[in-house]
């Protein structure tokens, strides 16, 4: 089976890898993002932190978590922050929570699995025996595909729970579900047409406005350091060997010798760990072929599969 691998210049920001790299890199991510969201949300986006591949943890071994691909948290304003809620409660720091997700295939149940992303992510931002659920921040989860995922040719599909018997009552949960398709022709405007053209083939001629320079220049400045690209090749590893070894069959052996081969690379592999990987479904072992290809050390990659199963 052939297999070509990649170029960071061949990459477009829609690939998860690179959409990633930018967002995380400490000099031009935050101005990245930043841009991002202010075309797609028509918006004002204040100071933000980011966040990628953050992993929420199942709560029990027979449930799974998450990982999400970007996780951007807009600050409260400073006014807002001293602003007393109740007799005894501050509002929390973060304002508004951003989940990231870009696909370039379909094949999830998108609605009900932004259901449980929303839940877990939700989850996180409640004390126990807490009662002012004024504190949770809005939520907007955000998908941007390559493909329709509701099949009406709209560029961006915005979800948020309505009454139905009421629709035109406010039902102010602080949640919404973003789905922008980038070959999308109805709905939207100019600006996030433009932009999400650019997501899905970020080349120079794509380039038409002040907004998508500013992205552009982001993406150029990180598609030339040396870190990016070796990453990209352990990466391109993973895609070489799962191929060869028929992982895109289910194969369970061949993804954990792929998980094994990678980490070989930073010395010694406990004895247990190919018997314990080799008990976990298809599934848990995607998540940890991508956390094997980021990890720096043995050592880290144990923590992060702990902190996913537990």
């Amino acid at each position: 089976m052939n297999y070509t691998k990649r170029t960071l210049k061949d990459l477009n920001v829609l690939d998860d890898f690179l959409m990633t790299a930018v967002a995380t890199d400490p000099d031009v991510g935050n101005i990245f993002c930043r841009t991002l969201l202010s075309v797609l949300l028509q918006k004002e986006i204040g100071d933000i932190r980011v966040i990628a591949q953050r992993v929420i943890p199942a709560i029990s071994p027979e449930h799974r978590g998450i990982r999400m691909d970007i996780e951007i948290e807009e600050i409260r304003p400073e006014s807002e922050e001293t602003t007393q809620t109740d007799s005894t409660d501050v509002a929390y720091p973060i304002l508004n929570l951003y989940d990231v997700e870009p696909h370039l295939r379909s094949q999830q149940d998108y609605p009900r699995h932004n259901r449980f992303y929303q839940a877990k992510i939700d989850g996180r931002y409640m004390n126990s025996g807490e009662n002012n659920f004024s504190h949770l921040p809005n939520l907007y989860v955000i998908n941007i595909t390559d493909f329709d995922p509701f099949g009406y040719d709209y560029m961006l599909y915005t979800i948020q729970n309505v009454c139905i018997e009421l629709p035109e009552m406010p039902y102010p949960d602080g949640l919404q579900f973003l789905y922008f398709y980038t070959k999308g022709t109805k709905g939207g405007n100019t600006a996030i047409k433009s932009m999400l053209n650019y997501l899905q083939d970020s080349s120079m001629h794509n380039v038409s406005n002040q907004d998508i320079q500013t992205v552009h220049n982001c993406v150029e400045r990180v598609k030339i350091l040396p870190e990016v690209k070796q990453e990209l090749m352990k990466f391109d590893e993973i895609i070489y060997y799962a191929k060869q070894d028929g992982m895109e069959e289910g194969k369970i052996e061949g993804r954990v010798e792929c998980i094994l081969e990678l980490l070989q690379e930073y010395g010694p592999i406990p004895e247990n760990l190919k018997e314990r990987l080799l008990t976990e479904d298809f599934a848990v072992l995607t998540k940890l072929l991508k956390i094997a290809a980021r990890a720096e050390s043995v050592d880290e990659f144990i923590q992060k599969y702990n902190e996913l199963a537990s």
